[in-house]
């Protein structure tokens, strides 16, 4: 069911007609051909400039691929040698508190607690 295009009599055409002269005279063709010129250098710009981030994404791409790996190795070397230390500062801290309590006069008052953990608070946030 093909629906058929409404008649126009006549006089709605000549109106049609008269409307659309009317706005043809309302622009200027010089102003038109302007405007088009004008997109036209936008668009090639636009594809330039979409061409430039495609080509840059893509390197970013290619060089976080070969850099992710080693900063993931360097990460899991990092937390293996803060555990390494870790571990180490529990056996001192133990070996010093053994030295303390079976020579106690080998340290003087209160220095032994100083230099029990000199050791900055990586885990706390800076001031």
């Amino acid at each position: 069911m093909e629906k058929s295009p409404p008649v126009a009599s006549p006089e709605t055409a000549a109106a049609a007609v008269e409307v659309a002269a009317r706005f043809r005279s309302l622009v200027n063709n010089e102003d038109v051909g302007t405007i088009k010129q004008t997109q036209h250098l936008i668009l090639g710009r636009l594809q330039d400039s979409n061409a430039v981030l495609t080509h840059f994404n893509e390197y970013s791409e290619q060089c976080f691929s070969e850099v992710s790996s080693d900063f993931a190795s360097k990460t899991r070397l990092l937390k293996s040698m803060k555990a390494d230390l870790d571990h180490i500062f529990l056996k001192l801290r133990s070996m010093k508190s053994r030295l303390a309590a079976t020579y106690p006069d080998a340290f003087p008052d209160g220095a032994m607690a100083k230099s029990m953990d000199q050791r900055p608070d990586l885990e706390s946030p800076l001031d």
